[in-house]
């Protein structure tokens, strides 16, 4: 699991550097900076969403997913990861949270994550995973500008997933077909547009209980 590795150490290095930048950007370029982002996040959110080779999977998988994270309160739970974490350091809650869980979805969602993960697994070949390291840096660093340090933390539940897909490559494999792999990046498209749109302060989407259905996609497919 090098690339994770690299993966999660770019995250962490290149939101230090966002929040160095922090200290001498004026809050309205801050806030506009946020605004930013979120639109970008949105358009990264609708572009992912487009690949769904099955909207009737995604869709189911969406919604029963969504019930058992409702159920089992997800976000409420990787809130209180962050509160904790928020604790540890004496920040400020609202926004340490917010940068924590934003990033956490951001970094872990998409096509880049699961087969980057698997090739190091398999191969040990991290070239998606440097490709992805690079982008997930630029995000990091203008993430943690605008929200602060609880961005670098996302690094550690990054570190938990990649991790259990590199590790789990052998098994994993045979499960994850191309199909599979374009209705997973499309549900993940769909909880990435949903941060875009919380980010610009357009919704309160609970984006971490919608998490349940990227499980079901691989099930459901082999169901139908």
């Amino acid at each position: 699991m090098t690339g994770t590795l690299i993966n999660a150490g770019v995250i962490v290095a290149a939101g230090a550097v966002g929040l160095l930048l922090r200290r001498g950007i004026p809050e309205n370029i801050a806030r506009s900076l946020q605004d930013a982002m979120g639109l970008l996040i949105l358009i990264i959110g609708i572009q992912y969403g487009l690949k769904t080779e099955s909207l009737v999977v995604v869709g189911l998988s969406l919604a029963l997913g969504t019930v058992f994270g409702e159920w089992r309160n997800w976000e409420g739970k990787l809130e209180n990861t962050g509160k904790r974490l928020k604790r540890l350091l004496g920040q400020e809650e609202n926004l340490f949270v917010k940068g924590f869980v934003s990033a956490t979805l951001v970094f872990c969602v998409g096509a880049m994550a699961i087969l980057g993960a698997l090739q190091d697994g398999l191969t040990h070949n991290y070239d998606i995973l440097l490709v992805k390291s690079m982008l997930d840096g630029i995000m990091a660093m203008i993430f943690a500008a605008s929200m602060g340090i609880g961005v670098l933390f996302s690094a550690l539940p990054l570190l938990l997933y990649q991790g259990a897909i590199s590790l789990g490559a052998g098994f994993l494999k045979p499960f994850l077909t191309d199909p599979v792999i374009n209705n997973l990046t499309g549900l993940g498209g769909i909880i990435i547009a949903g941060i875009g749109l919380n980010t610009l302060g357009l919704a309160r989407i609970r984006l971490a209980n919608l998490l349940p259905g990227l499980l079901l996609v691989p099930l459901l497919m082999f169901l139908f």
